[in-house]
């Protein structure tokens, strides 16, 4: 039995998306009100647009039914996040702090897709507003603008089963509940309590309340918009450390703090993929940090008058840096407590790797994932072994149980397609005058939602003069990057339309 494509009920979820991101629009309106900030107007302008769309939307769609297939759920996950874009871009367009469309798009979809990559060569530059607009796009992007939706979802009576399986992240997902709808509360109540009791202790210590609460937004979301300059480098250790801890808990697979949260922290411990994150962590971090105590606490050392103090306070500055850049990297987010490219070049593969891994599925964090990472090697692993023994059943395994050939067959999938991807967009690149090594950077960067890359487009650089033409195809890639391209490829795979 064929069944027709449920137009409607895209047009019904879209419009009731547009409404919540008018909701937070109109917040920062009311924000703008109180600050006298000179882009009131435009973010007025902007949440009515948005709103209007919205009620259209929910109006074309009121009809419709409520069963939402895959094809409807691939459709609208890959187009919220690109309506998105282009509604929550006019309060930079229209008040003019980003007079290009191509740039206010950029910025836009970066923060949405946690990215963080900017072409804002002055930040400080921006109204308070804006910069709490733009960290809001990021915290709305981190969880899911999807899931967020679904937590919200009897309201608008819409199914979500087929929405949270397109846009959750990583091989499979977790149901802390039979009803999906109270899986993502309990997804979006972790969130906000991370990201209240983050922005609290970067308060109390000593980071201005506004910029705690920004702060907080885009750590939580493993974004990496900063409402200063030199990102996290002007702050002291304590702020530092704070950051790098709720990054690497953003890293963790959601539905897994939860059960340590209601008493089951066995089911934390005894995960595979946390196991290898966590452990990842300790070990870059220790390389980076021996790295880095050897060349600048070693040997730029005067040891004439070298005390042991100056010792220890070399080491913990090494491990602090090196702590805080695996857990930027590894979670993509893109904070930088130090300049990495004055670091040895040694060091940047160390940091390059960590920005292809990425943390744990089920988190806020891009890249590959471990999970992956880890059924990818144990994939490797049982082809010797059946060369050696032909005969041999040899089952792999995650968590001591068995994986399907189908989930396996996803992962190879996943890792093929990855790759072609950055490679393609690494000749785009290069194509619009960028240089060989920086286009890789960018790619990787790119695609695993890092924001941060290598040379001009280092930690402390911006996008502003990455060519035109680039800028949009790198927009693409994000978004690739952030659905875990699946959900975005397969719009454009004909067999999907046929009924």
């Amino acid at each position: 039995m064929t069944r027709v494509f449920n137009t409607r009920i895209v047009f019904r979820s879209l419009g009731a998306l547009l409404l919540i991101e008018a909701f937070f629009m109109g917040l920062t309106t009311l924000f703008a009100w109180w600050k006298s900030d000179a882009e009131d107007c435009a973010f007025l302008v902007s949440s009515l647009l948005t709103f209007l769309c919205g009620l259209v939307g929910l109006l074309v769609g009121r009809k419709a039914s409520n069963h939402v297939g895959e094809r409807e759920g691939y459709v609208i996950v890959a187009l919220v996040w690109v309506v998105f874009s282009a509604f929550g871009m006019l309060p930079y367009y229209l008040s003019g702090a980003i007079p290009t469309l191509t740039d206010a798009w950029y910025e836009t979809m970066s923060g949405f897709t946690t990215t963080g990559a900017t072409i804002l060569n002055n930040v400080e530059e921006l109204s308070h507003s804006l910069l709490l607009w733009r960290s809001l796009t990021q915290w709305l992007g981190g969880l899911g603008i999807i899931v967020l939706c679904i937590a919200l979802l009897p309201m608008f009576g819409l199914g979500g089963m087929q929405l949270y399986a397109a846009e959750v992240t990583g091989v499979n997902y977790e149901k802390l509940s039979p009803r999906i709808a109270d899986t993502a509360k309990r997804l979006w109540l972790l969130y906000i309590f991370l990201t209240i009791s983050e922005a609290v202790l970067l308060w109390v210590a000593g980071m201005q309340p506004f910029d705690s609460i920004c702060h907080a937004f885009t750590t939580v979301a493993t974004g990496g918009f900063s409402t200063k300059n030199l990102s996290i480098i002007e702050y002291g250790p304590a702020i530092q450390y704070i950051i790098a801890v709720y990054m690497l808990l953003s890293g963790i697979n959601f539905a897994l703090l939860i059960y340590c949260i209601i008493g089951k922290p066995e089911r934390l411990y005894n995960d595979e993929e946390t196991r290898w994150y966590v452990g990842a962590v300790g070990v870059c971090t220790v390389l980076l940090a021996i790295g880095l105590f050897v060349h600048y606490g070693v040997m730029d050392a005067d040891w004439s008058m070298y005390h042991w103090s100056d010792g220890l306070r070399n080491v913990e500055r090494a491990f602090r840096k090196s702590f805080f850049m695996v857990t930027s990297a590894m979670t993509s987010t893109g904070f930088a407590a130090s300049d990495y490219m004055a670091w040895p070049k040694l060091l940047w593969v160390v940091v390059f790797f960590m920005m292809f891994t990425g943390a744990s599925s089920g988190s806020t964090a891009g890249g590959i994932k471990w999970v992956r990472l880890l059924i990818f090697a144990k994939s490797g692993i049982a082809e010797f072994k059946r060369r050696i023994h032909p005969n041999a059943v040899i089952p792999i395994k995650l968590n001591n149980r068995g994986l399907s050939h189908e989930t396996i067959s996803n992962i190879m999938a996943f890792m093929m397609w990855y790759i072609l991807i950055i490679m393609v967009t690494v000749l785009v690149f290069c194509g619009c005058g960028v240089n060989f090594d920086e286009a890789i950077g960018v790619t990787v960067s790119a695609i695993g939602n890092v924001g941060v890359s290598i040379g001009q487009y280092g930690p402390l650089g911006s996008y502003a003069e990455f060519p035109i033409v680039a800028k949009w195809w790198m927009t693409f890639v994000m978004l690739i990057g952030r659905l875990e391209i699946f959900t975005v490829l397969l719009l454009f795979t004909p067999a999907l339309w046929k009924k």
